[in-house]
């Protein structure tokens, strides 16, 4: 087995690295005499479906056997409150410098003991649909909240036979106990009124206090798995990935990391009007094995938006449950949901497996692309990277915006730009990890690097439709790009309407793009006692870059 469930007496000692103050503590609630294990999917569903506030619809699920549901069940809704999104500023990780362990410890040990008044339930899943990369994580939770227990299982793995049989036969990871998640929605202390999401990622154990959104509990669960992932030779992927399977015989794999609402799911799901027969790994959550560089999926389904889906679109066919919508009767006095944010920001659904008729959980092939995507004003819609140091960097200083995805404090500016390294604002590592794997992807593994803009190029916003037809372009291998101000490393791809046109203003904004990114990387040189600092190679590029610019205009200014 791949993680460690068990363990021999002689290995139950303070010397065992698997073992922590904090993961004791969560751990040793999970064996109370209040808590009732689920031991099935249906059984969650029942669960759900009974939980007061639960609104059973009219809507049938899709080929629910398929899934592990029975052939009556029916799309659940549940709405969680004023909060619908992620709170980034509750997150504590411990082994941070200022996260005070023992504070935390004591916080812990008073919420657990304060379970033991509920019905807590013990659920139990796989993260990882490969041999090669599977974990077990276990969630407990109280009654009255079994609808955040029921996502939990349809978005990551539940346990059956197969899946079984696949964990036993599964890559083992040393030093690498089960993934245990604590949760009690209802908790409050006037000290976190945001709540708290605290993480002990060495020892990959969490506590998710006083926050319902189900958002919280998925990525709280993802953010230990990709931890273990970077410990034990992975590429940790907050993004989708794809596979065209060419009529030539060709396959062009492309990995495009964003933050939700850049763009990311909907390039990963797009079939292009059946131009090409698509492989489908994931659209948010996977691994890449810097041995061989294949790739993995973490979870079976989707957690997607229904912004963007009436409820009359095609995709709805697959919901299995809904999150944060509205709800009302049709023409047949049915009970159907209400979609397109229309109640509120950030409405989400989980999605089955069967969304994606051309979905695998491993691609064997080494990815031949990377995109970031971003949302900064200063760059065309697409710039092709050619140097492997500058498309790490690149990507470290990945630009863009927040959404309604996320829980924001009051004084924070929705519309300010942001960098978030990678796309992943859910990593508990030191970023030079990430840095060095994706720069050796591009170095050693030759993947191309691009970064496609998927908010507005100066005040132009950059259609869908622009950002699909570059695509294809450069899937088709007839997308030409041109040098991006004579700076040798960066070129952009000629888009109709968006021209380029160095002049002094523009200079200034490319300046001010670069200069941000550089005051980024100045910045994480001291933060968390330097933790996150990046090899000096990164300001070296940004500053290479920049003075690129400078001259460019210069050059321009001798000629006239």
């Amino acid at each position: 087995m791949a993680s460690i469930t068990y363990f021999k007496r002689d290995e139950i000692c303070k010397s065992n690295p698997i073992f922590s103050q904090i993961r004791t503590t969560i751990e040793t609630v999970f064996y109370g005499n209040n808590v009732h294990r689920i031991n099935s999917l249906k059984e969650a569903y029942k669960l759900a479906k009974d939980s007061p506030g639960t609104i059973v619809t009219d809507m049938p699920v899709y080929k629910p056997e398929e899934i592990g549901l029975d052939e009556d069940a029916k799309i659940l809704l549940f709405n969680d409150g004023a909060v619908t999104g992620r709170c980034a500023a509750a997150r504590r990780i411990i082994g941070e410098i200022d996260v005070d362990t023992a504070y935390y410890s004591e916080l812990l040990r008073d919420a657990a003991y304060k379970t033991r008044f509920k019905k807590m339930y013990h659920a139990q899943a796989y993260i990882g649909l490969h041999e090669d990369f599977m974990v077990k994580a276990h969630l407990l939770i109280p009654e009255g909240h079994e609808n955040i227990l029921y996502n939990w299982l349809l978005n990551f793995q539940y346990i059956n036979e197969k899946y079984m049989n696949m964990y036993n036969n599964s890559r083992v990871f040393e030093n690498e106990g089960d993934i245990y998640i604590l949760s009690d929605p209802d908790w409050e202390n006037e000290d976190h009124p945001l709540g708290l999401a605290l993480f002990d990622p060495e020892h990959n154990c969490a506590c998710i206090l006083g926050m319902k959104y189900f958002g919280e509990h998925k990525k709280g669960t993802l953010t230990l798995a990709w931890g273990i992932a970077n410990r034990n030779g992975f590429a940790s992927c907050h993004g989708g990935l794809k596979r065209y399977n060419l009529k030539d015989g060709r396959k062009y794999t492309i990995g495009v990391f964003g933050l939700s609402g850049s763009g990311k799911s909907t390039i990963t799901h797009e079939k292009h009007g059946g131009k090409y027969d698509i492989t489908i790994l994931h659209d948010d959550a996977y691994v890449i094995s810097t041995e061989d560089k294949s790739s993995i999926a973490l979870e079976p389904s989707y957690f997607d938006k229904t912004q963007d889906y009436p409820l009359t679109s095609e995709a709805n066919k697959y919901l299995i449950t809904v999150q944060n919508c509205g709800a009302t009767l049709d023409e047949n006095g049915k009970c159907v949901i209400v979609t397109e944010d229309i109640r509120n920001g950030n409405g989400r659904a989980i999605k089955s497996k069967l969304w994606a008729d051309n979905r695998v959980d491993k691609i064997e092939e080494s990815v031949d692309a990377i995109i970031w995507l971003m949302k900064d004003p200063a760059l065309p819609p697409v710039l092709k990277i050619n140097n492997p140091v500058l498309a790490a960097t690149m990507g470290a200083t990945l630009a863009t915006k927040r959404t309604t995805a996320e829980r924001l404090t009051k004084d924070t500016d929705r519309n300010k730009l942001v960098i978030e390294p990678y796309a992943n604002p859910f990593r508990t590592y030191p970023l030079g990890d990430d840095y060095c794997k994706f720069k050796e992807l591009f170095e050693k593994g030759k993947v191309d690097c691009y970064i496609f803009n998927t908010g507005s190029y100066i005040d132009k916003k950059v259609p869908k439709e622009v950002t699909l037809e570059s695509l294809e372009r450069i899937v088709n291998g007839d997308a030409e790009f041109k040098s991006f101000a004579n700076i040798s490393d960066i070129e952009y791809l000629p888009v109709e309407g968006f021209e380029i046109d160095i002049d002094e203003e523009y200079r200034e904004m490319l300046i001010n793009s670069i200069d941000y990114r550089i005051e980024f990387l100045e910045k994480i040189k001291w933060e968390k006692g330097g933790r996150d600092r990046l090899p000096e190679e990164a300001l070296s590029c940004l500053y290479k870059i920049k003075n690129g610019i400078k001259n460019e205009v210069m050059r321009k200014v001798a000629a006239l």
